[in-house]
């Protein structure tokens, strides 16, 4: 599983061959949850409520690159690993 970006202790990752919709994972702790790239909604799982804050708030900045990324590791090809959340 490929790790995309990594701030404050929470780890974006995804999949060689994910499902649709178009998704991230962000994991914290014991938590971890499956984000939405196009509309940023929780699909699965549950993080505590300012880590979920922050994680959204990254993939709202990023999500043109999110999309791109997952496109680029779905087809295997080589992807650039995208800017943690600055404080």
């Amino acid at each position: 599983m490929p790790e995309i970006s990594r701030f404050f202790g929470i780890v974006i990752s995804m999949y060689f061959r994910d499902h649709s919709p178009p998704h991230f994972h962000a994991a914290y702790g014991e938590y971890t949850a499956q984000v939405t790239i196009e509309d940023l909604r929780v699909i699965h799982g549950e993080l505590p409520r300012r880590v979920k804050s922050l994680v959204l708030e990254w993939a709202n900045d990023h999500r043109d690159e999110l999309m791109k990324t997952w496109n680029a590791i779905r087809d295997r090809i080589p992807y650039n690993k995208i800017e943690p959340l600055q404080p």
